[in-house]
């Protein structure tokens, strides 16, 4: 398959889960967020096989920058959550439950397939020829945008609550979030910063907090 298929593919494996799971089964969030990563973890094996990718040598690679860059995008995008609507958060070990499954798993899961893998098939599948000079990292780079805003859109596409003007939010949320994953180079840019607007969300109440789809 041609690298950047791998992108249309990611937009399509996230549809059908926020459709399948939520638009149509109505499934709750807890179940949605286990069946929604078994999906993505099978699509992911696949294409690391299919692009040889080893995501060791991503992760390893300037791991400092894109930890700060996480840590920055990711405090941003809290402060949008915190400007929300707030509602009732759960207490002792049920909260402890909600930030590890709603806000670190969840969280990941959506970075992975929104951000990173589009990152890495429309960018980083590049011969390195395309990206010595910046003209062409430039314009490879708004490709990979482009193709992260696919993403995020079939996959909110899917859940009722974003068929309308409630899409803009998730769209501008991840363009950032692949902008500091394209500046940085590491997929933790990406994954950090996922993880602390979910957490947030999690902390701020996540019968409000859009987020943390679905919501019925």
């Amino acid at each position: 398959m041609p690298a950047a298929m791998w992108t249309l593919v990611a937009g399509l494996v996230g549809f059908a889960a926020s459709l399948l799971f939520s638009g149509l089964l109505h499934w709750p969030r807890s179940t949605f967020v286990l069946a929604y990563g078994v999906l993505v973890a099978g699509f992911m094996v696949l294409f690391v096989r299919g692009l040889q990718f080893r995501l060791t040598d991503q992760f390893g690679r300037r791991w400092p920058a894109g930890l700060v860059a996480g840590l920055l995008v990711g405090l941003l995008l809290a402060h949008n959550v915190l400007g929300q609507p707030a509602s009732a958060r759960p207490a002792g070990a049920d909260l402890v439950v909600a930030v590890l499954w709603y806000g670190v798993i969840y969280g990941a899961i959506d970075a992975v397939l929104l951000s990173v893998v589009p990152v890495l098939s429309l960018y980083g599948s590049r011969p390195p020829a395309d990206l010595q000079r910046a003209s062409g990292r430039l314009r490879w780079g708004l490709v990979a945008v482009a193709g992260s805003l696919l993403v995020t859109a079939l996959y909110h596409l899917g859940f009722e609550e974003f068929r309308g003007a409630g899409l803009l939010g998730p769209l501008i949320g991840n363009a950032l979030i692949t902008v500091a994953y394209l500046l940085t180079g590491n997929p933790l840019a990406a994954v950090v910063s996922h993880i602390i607007m979910h957490c947030t969300a999690v902390w701020h109440g996540m019968a409000t907090a859009i987020q943390l789809p679905p919501h019925y």
